[in-house]
C-alpha cells in the first residue's frame, strides 16, 4: 500500500495518515480523477452507440 500510495500521489501513507490537509488534497485529486474518467467513458459509450 505504502509504495502504492507513493506513486499515485508522491506521498507515504504515514504522511497521509497523520495529516488531515494532505489526505484532503489526495481525496479531492482522486474523485477528479474518477470524474475525469466517468466522462472519458460516457464519451465513448455516445460514440459506440451513435455508430450501431
Amino acid at each position: 500500500m505504502e509504495k502504492a500510495m507513493h506513486h499515485a500521489h508522491g506521498i507515504g501513507y504515514e504522511l497521509y495518515k497523520r495529516q488531515h490537509l494532505v489526505r484532503m488534497a489526495v481525496e479531492r485529486a482522486r474523485e477528479q480523477e474518477y470524474v475525469k474518467s466517468r466522462s472519458v467513458v460516457s464519451h465513448h459509450q455516445r460514440q459506440l452507440f451513435n455508430h450501431i
